[in-house]
């Protein structure tokens, strides 16, 4: 087993092309459940259905979450996929077998007013005021995760048309600018970036005091430092903001397919959680439209 659980990390680093997160997340259930076979003296290759059912049933006696035991049971399954697609077993063992429901949280959501609040926290009266406002604005304007918003470089921003290119792994999308975002991010590049920077190399659109690429860190001590000062009481990440930016658009009347191209996300279930937010929206809609309301 130890074998071909070599050649399956390789297979799944090589040719799905997965990030490096996802690769170690795959390897850790693998490597677990290799364990479990081992103690329980199974043999991988003649495992059968209620083999699965009952590690998943381990995994919950474990106090292990239904996302993470959803997560075990697709890494055991693309495990399988691969010695079937090579024939090393004769049949998938968890074809049949159901991941365990998820009750999905609601996502966090600011109101506008909120929103406003935190925006307009940051100063323009110093390097690292001009720096915060411009990314606090960013991320409402554009929704990009937080690891998305730290990867990118200058040349990745247009500012003459007002466009963003972001990048990630295979794919490539490219969302607008609005004009307060726009003109924050021209302030910064502008008269900000290059005083910060200390290595004329340096490639990344956001820098921290030091010259250096802003880390995910800095970018949640920035969150949560202005969310003190606006003293909003609600938990607030960078996620946050990218939540309020799908809200507001379908409250505003976006499409989901164009929200969900904005997002990145490859499934349009993944943008559908938030029409939940669109329902109160549409309520009020109607009061103020219909003659009879």
């Amino acid at each position: 087993m130890e074998k071909q659980i070599e050649l399956f990390f390789n297979f799944i680093k090589n040719e799905k092309k997965l990030s490096d997160n996802t690769f170690q997340s795959y390897k850790r259930d693998i490597l677990q459940y290799k364990d479990y076979i081992d103690v329980n003296n199974l043999s991988y290759t003649n495992v059968k259905e209620d083999d699965i059912q009952a590690y998943l049933l381990y995994l919950k006696d474990l106090n292990k979450k239904a996302t993470t035991i959803s997560r075990h049971l697709a890494s055991i399954r693309l495990f399988y996929q691969y010695l079937l697609k090579f024939n090393k077993v004769k049949k998938d063992p968890t074809a049949n077998v159901q991941a365990p429901k998820i009750n999905k949280k609601a996502p966090c959501i600011l109101t506008s007013e909120e929103v406003n609040l935190l925006l307009n926290q940051p100063k323009n009266v110093d390097l690292k005021g001009i720096r915060d406002k411009s990314m606090l604005e960013f991320a409402y304007a554009t929704g990009m995760r937080v690891t998305e918003i730290i990867s990118l470089n200058i040349q990745d921003v247009n500012l003459d048309e007002g466009v963003v290119i972001c990048t990630t792994r295979s794919k490539t999308r490219s969302i607008p600018l609005g004009k307060i975002s726009l003109n924050a991010l021209r302030d910064y590049v502008t008269n900000v970036r290059d005083v910060l920077i200390k290595d004329a190399n340096e490639q990344a659109l956001f820098v921290n005091i030091n010259g250096k690429r802003l880390t995910r860190q800095g970018v949640w001590k920035i969150v949560k430092f202005y969310k003190e000062q606006a003293h909003i009481t609600k938990e607030i990440t960078p996620h946050v903001l990218r939540h309020s930016f799908a809200t507001h658009l379908l409250q505003n009347g976006a499409d989901l397919k164009s929200i969900q191209t904005m997002l990145g996300h490859s499934d349009i279930s993944s943008t559908q959680v938030y029409i939940q937010f669109q329902n109160d929206n549409l309520k009020n809609i109607y009061k103020k439209a219909h003659p009879r309301a």
